[in-house]
C-alpha cells in the first residue's frame, strides 16, 4: 500500500515537481513502485520508501508497506530510518566546509590536529598471529581518512578477529565504541598500529569516526552541533541527528531481517516491546556521536542534502558549499591498482572508486550496466542507499529496514533509468 502522507518540509520547499517537467516518465517511474511492492508481498521487506529527483527537484518519493507489522503502522513518506554508513558523506561535506575556510589541508598530516594520531607504527603483517612492527613511511593524512587509505581498521574486523592486530584493538576498548566519546577514541587509537601503511590500501575502517574528532578539534564545536549549525539547519534537515526524540518516536520504523522460513522477525523496534532492543537504538542521545554511521534521517532530509549535492553546493538557490569541494569530494581519488574497492565479495564493488566520502563508478560492468560512468554515492547497512548520475542531473534514495542487505535498490536503478525521456 502507497501512503498519501508527505512530509511538512518538502510541501514547503518548492522542490516538488510533476516528472514530465524534468523530463522523466510518470508511467515508468511507476515501475519502481510495482517493484518495491514485489520485495513486500513475497515479504523480502517489511516496508521502503523512494525517492527520485532530477534537475534539483523531486519528481517521485512514495512510502510502501509498513514500518511496524506487529503495530499494523503504515511507512509513511516521513518515517524516520537508521541511516548508519549515509552519514559517513555528511561528515566529508562538514570537512570540506572547514577546508574551505582554510582550517584544515587535506593533504597535512592528521596529526597536525589530532597529535595522537602521529608517529604510529605499522604491522608488519597485517592477518599475522604475533605482532611485528615497523616504521610508517608517512603519517596518514585528512585525505587518507576521508578516502579510508588511513591504514585503519574496519569495526567488524577488529570486534571478531583473532590476529595479534585485533586482540590489540580489543585490549583498548575499541570493541565498546558505545562507551567511548570521539576524543576517546582517538586517544585509543594512538595507542594502537596501523593494519597497513598509509596510501597503500583501500580498506573501509574506523576513518570516518576519526574524521568526527576532527571536526570538533578544528571548529571547537561538538560534532552534533557543527552538523546541526552548518548542515542540517541551512538544508532544513529537521528530523536529522543522532537520536530520535521522543516526540518523534512514532515515525522511527523497526528493523526487520529473514525468518528461517524465509518470512520476516523484528531485530530492533524503536520502543523495544516483545522485540530485540540493539546497544544502540536511537531513542537517546549517544555518547559516541559516530561520524561512520551514527544518524538516523528521512527520504525528505536526506533527498535535501542530496540535491545540494547535485547542484553543486546549493539548495533552492542558497549556497551551502563552493561548486569545487563538491567536485573534489565526487571524483575518485583512488589509484588503478587500489580500484575496484577491496570490499566483501559482492558484484556491487566491481568498477567502483572512492572520492571523499562516496563511492564513485569509474567504469561499466556487468553488475548493472546501465549505471554510468560518474556515479557518486554510498549505502547504509541496513538497507538503504543513494546514488547521484552529474551527467543525467539524477538523485535516487531507497530507503529499507532490513538486514542484510536488501537487492531493493538494485532492481530500481536500471527502472529510473528507463524513465528518463529522451530529449
Amino acid at each position: 500500500m502507497v501512503s498519501p502522507k508527505m512530509n511538512t518540509v518538502e510541501l514547503n520547499s518548492n522542490l516538488s515537481v510533476a516528472p514530465h517537467e524534468v523530463g522523466l516518465s510518470a508511467d515508468r517511474l511507476a515501475c519502481i513502485t510495482a517493484a518495491a511492492q514485489e520485495f513486500i508481498d513475497d515479504r523480502q521487506l517489511a516496508g521502503a520508501v523512494t525517492v527520485v529527483a532530477r534537475r534539483g527537484r523531486i519528481a517521485h518519493l512514495e512510502a510502501y508497506g509498513m514500518m511496524d507489522i506487529e503495530a499494523n503502522k503504515l511507512m509513511q513518506r516521513d518515517t524516520i530510518f537508521r541511516i548508519y554508513s549515509m552519514t559517513k558523506p555528511i561528515a566529508a561535506v562538514a570537512v570540506m566546509l572547514l577546508h574551505e575556510e582554510g582550517k584544515l589541508q587535506l593533504d597535512a598530516p592528521a596529526s597536525t590536529y589530532l597529535p595522537e594520531l602521529g608517529g604510529l607504527k605499522v604491522a608488519a603483517t597485517a592477518d599475522a598471529d604475533t605482532l611485528t612492527l615497523i616504521e610508517a613511511d608517512r603519517d596518514m593524512t585528512v585525505r587518507d581518512l576521508m578516502q579510508h587509505t588511513a591504514g585503519l581498521p574496519g569495526a567488524a574486523r577488529y570486534m571478531a578477529g583473532q590476529t595479534a592486530v585485533d586482540k590489540r584493538y580489543r585490549e583498548e576498548g575499541l570493541h565498546l565504541l558505545h562507551e567511548c566519546n570521539l576524543q576517546e577514541m582517538v586517544e585509543r587509537l594512538g595507542r594502537i598500529p596501523l593494519l597497513y601503511q598509509p596510501g597503500t590500501k583501500w580498506h573501509y575502517s574506523i576513518a570516518a569516526d576519526v574524521s568526527g574528532r576532527l571536526i570538533e578539534v578544528v571548529s571547537g564545536q561538538p560534532f552534533d552541533v557543527f552538523l546541526t549549525k552548518r548542515i542540517f539547519q541551512p538544508l532544513g534537515m529537521v528530523d536529522t541527528g543522532f537520536y530520535v526524540p521522543a516526540e518523534k518516536i512514532d515515525r522511527f520504523t523497526s528493523m526487520y531481517g529473514p525468518t528461517s522460513e524465509g518470512g520476516l522477525q523484528v531485530i530492533d523496534a524503536p520502543e523495544g516491546g516483545t522485540s530485540h532492543v540493539s546497544e544502540n537504538s536511537f531513542i537517546e542521545k549517544p555518547k559516541f556521536l559516530s561520524a561512520g554511521g551514527g544518524l538516523v534521517s528521512t527520504a525528505a532530509d536526506f533527498a535535501r542534502f542530496c540535491l545540494m549535492l547535485s547542484c553543486k553546493g546549493t539548495l533552492a538557490g542558497k549556497r551551502l558549499m563552493t561548486a569545487e569541494s563538491v567536485g573534489l569530494m565526487t571524483r575518485n581519488h583512488l589509484p588503478k591498482h587500489l580500484i575496484p574497492l577491496d570490499k566483501k565479495p559482492d558484484k556491487r564493488y566491481t568498477g567502483l572508486g572512492f572520492g571523499l566520502g562516496v563511492s564513485v563508478r569509474v567504469q561499466q560492468t556487468d553488475w548493472i550496466p546501465t549505471s554510468q560512468v560518474g556515479e557518486y554515492g554510498w549505502i547504509g547497512g541496513a538497507s538503504t542507499e543513494f546514488w547521484i548520475s552529474p551527467r543525467d542531473e539524477l538523485v535516487v534514495i531507497t530507503l529499507a529496514q532490513h538486514i542484510p542487505f536488501s537487492e531493493l535498490s538494485e532492481q530500481i536503478k536500471p527502472l529510473v533509468y528507463a524513465a528518463i525521456v529522451k530529449e
